[in-house]
């Protein structure tokens, strides 16, 4: 048997470290950057924006506390969303903050409805 042969496992292909004959790889910059992927899909991944959902939720929250208690949970997400996309590098953090007052004041509406609700008598 060979030296070379020595260096190739059962399927046939060489051993990551040396080549075929025995001589160190090293990965050149142009098989580094061959394998770099396109501009156009490193912009794609971009992570989607939150804010915009999140002050929607807010709004929808406010409209529904203004009529009912359940508006709570529509504001407890829109809190949460909004506190995500204020802290997102990506995202401008103006609709975070409207975000999150309308989320604030939907659930203190919610709150007072669902306090009305326990005054007026027994639940259950």
């Amino acid at each position: 048997m060979t030296d070379a042969s020595q260096n190739v496992p059962a399927t046939g292909v060489p051993a990551a470290d040396t080549t075929p004959a025995g001589v160190p790889y090293v990965p050149t910059a142009e098989l580094l950057v061959q394998w770099a992927p396109p501009p156009e899909a490193i912009a794609e991944t971009r992570p989607r924006a939150i804010g915009p959902w999140a002050l929607a939720l807010a709004v929808v929250g406010v409209i529904v506390s203004l009529f009912v208690g359940w508006g709570f949970p529509l504001g407890l997400a829109g809190f949460v969303a909004g506190i995500i996309a204020v802290r997102r590098p990506t995202e401008g953090s103006a609709l975070g903050v409207w975000a999150i007052v309308l989320s604030l004041v939907s659930i203190v509406y919610s709150a007072g409805w669902i306090l009305w609700a326990v005054s007026r008598g027994p639940l259950f």
